[in-house]
């Protein structure tokens, strides 16, 4: 059965084709991703679903009666001034009038008899009957479990308007879930998210009855949940039968028939045109009209041809950090590091050595102190020691810049080099000299995270400390960043809730728990394989 249908839509937003005569049929059950560049139509797909965008041309089927459930991103909820439970229980209210109907029938049984009595069984019977086809006797049970799967018992008897701009976005998707639409749209779901509440958002999805359909930078995420992946790119799509490991593989597949194809075919342009030339040749020498009909002829096929556009390659930023002079052997000392927060305890006689060149990830649930930890090392904390000949170059979760300045003076005020080579350097970090004058306040998270890549490698650094440097890039800036982290010589501390980047940059995990610092040899699959061993211990 087909949920929705796409056929031959065009958007245009005045100066393009956001998307160019797209057909696409989403079948009951599907669990689609959609991944492409930045700006090539993923998130417009889903407001087009949703009716808040509207197609140019082409037409919208969406399943008659199916309910549709959309997290935007940024919140869903405006302007709510009541508490988080509430708004938990509000896509539940249908059941609630009823459960509350039904309890006043069997107060009124109580007290009724004969034929009106026979009447008020007949309505509780079937009231009752669409309170069980609506779940309501799971309804708690179900609320409970998605409480406590998104980690948010304890902002219950919060008001909406006080929380976080994260925990708004958590308890809009909480919302969502409860509400259990025929169709989800999720836009980045992810976001906010710490891994241990990632993985039961995975299992909670995988097992869901509806259709969802959803856009993600976090590719373990979209491994473990999609089951068709549909790559977005020049406003065309392409759909690939599988999770996005699949894609990869299949899409490297296509590009390389596709290079074949566009060679095989300049060899054969290259080849009629020089026998164009040589029969116009053979022509004027004979002085033989024949040879200039062979001519033309091979000339009208080579019109007619449909000539393939080269396939794109995939863009990288020559990344290459200036380390200077190595670091002493050990990096980064932490020894007995005890921090409270009022009656709050955050680490308890903590430790933890970090050695040269190791690149060290640091993981924990949401509020266990990573961010805290990267700050003590700024701290000057007597329980925190650097080693010898540490230059340290650090990207924070928020990264800020004089909102005054271009992109272009935030780089001169960095750059050590000859400025007329400042504009090769910053294109080379995808800067053009079409954006290079823009106001970094105008500028998205992913430009800021290349732009403050930029000013370090100007720098003697040695040991980089970044804070969720993935969480405003897309999937291929975060690849370049993976491939530039794994090969650099000096030490790395990060954090990041990206389990592909964690895997790619991690040498070693130290995982925050009960308020320490536990190590663990390797990368993410490596420590999630040693919590598995001592679980079956």
């Amino acid at each position: 059965m087909i949920d929705i249908s796409l056929n031959k839509v065009t958007i245009n937003y005045g100066f393009g084709d956001i998307l160019k005569d797209i057909s696409l049929d989403i079948n009951k059950g599907e669990i689609i991703s959609l991944v492409g560049p930045n700006g090539s139509g993923k998130t417009t797909i889903l407001k087009l679903i949703m009716g808040i965008e509207k197609a140019a041309s082409g037409n919208l089927f969406i399943r008659k009666d199916a309910t549709i459930g959309y997290l935007s991103q940024v919140s869903n909820i405006e302007n709510e001034n009541c508490k988080v439970k509430d708004i938990l229980y509000k896509s539940t209210n249908n059941i609630i009038t009823i459960k509350n109907t039904l309890e006043k029938y069997e107060e009124k049984m109580t007290k009724t008899s004969g034929k009106e009595l026979e009447k008020i069984i007949t309505k509780y019977t079937n009231l009752h009957e669409e309170f069980i086809n609506l779940g309501g006797y799971e309804v708690n049970e179900k609320i409970n479990k998605i409480v406590k799967g998104f980690k948010i018992e304890h902002l219950l008897e919060k008001h909406y308007n006080t929380l976080s701009g994260g925990e708004k976005r958590i308890v809009s998707l909480a919302s969502l879930m409860i509400k259990n639409p025929d169709i989800l749209l999720l836009d980045e779901p992810t976001n906010h998210l710490d891994i241990e509440t990632l993985e039961w958002l995975e299992n909670f999805l995988k097992s869901y009855k509806g259709t969802i359909l959803l856009v993600s930078h976090d590719r373990y995420f979209l491994d473990k949940v999609s089951n068709k992946t549909i790559l977005i790119e020049d406003g065309k799509l392409d759909i690939y039968y599988g999770n996005y490991s699949y894609y990869l593989l299949e899409n490297e597949k296509r590009i390389m028939l596709e290079f074949k194809n566009y060679k095989d075919q300049q060899k054969q342009i290259k080849a009629m045109k020089e026998s164009i030339k040589k029969l116009r040749e053979f022509g004027r020498l004979g002085n033989d009209n024949r040879f200039f009909k062979r001519a033309k002829s091979i000339e009208k096929r080579l019109e007619k041809m449909e000539v393939l556009n080269k396939p794109k390659e995939k863009e990288g930023i020559p990344l290459e950090f200036n380390l200077g002079n190595r670091s002493g052997e050990d990096v980064l000392v932490i020894d007995n590091l005890n921090i409270n927060y009022g009656n709050k305890v955050i680490f308890d006689s903590a430790k933890l050595k970090i050695k040269y060149k190791e690149h060290v990830c640091l993981l924990g649930k949401n509020g266990s102190g990573k961010t805290t930890l990267i700050k003590e090392i700024f701290n000057n904390n007597g329980s925190i020691k650097l080693g010898t000949n540490i230059n340290i170059g650090y990207v924070p979760q928020e990264i800020n810049f004089d909102d005054d300045k271009t992109i272009y003076e935030v780089a001169r005020s960095s750059y050590k080099g000859e400025e007329s080579h400042l504009r090769s350097a910053l294109f080379k970090f995808m800067f053009t000299k079409n954006n290079i004058y823009k106001r970094v306040s105008k500028i998205s998270g992913g430009e800021k995270v290349r732009l403050k890549l930029f000013c370090l490698m100007q720098d003697n650094i040695n040991f980089l400390i970044l804070d969720e440097p993935t969480n405003h890039i897309d999937i291929t800036t975060r690849e370049i960043l993976e491939d530039i982290l794994s090969e650099y010589e000096g030490t790395i501390l990060f954090v990041s809730h990206d389990r592909c980047f964690i895997n790619k940059i991690a040498t070693k995990v130290v995982s925050i728990e009960n308020n320490k610092l536990v190590e663990y040899i390797g990368n993410y699959d490596d420590y999630k394989d040693a919590l598995n061993r001592i679980k079956d211990k």
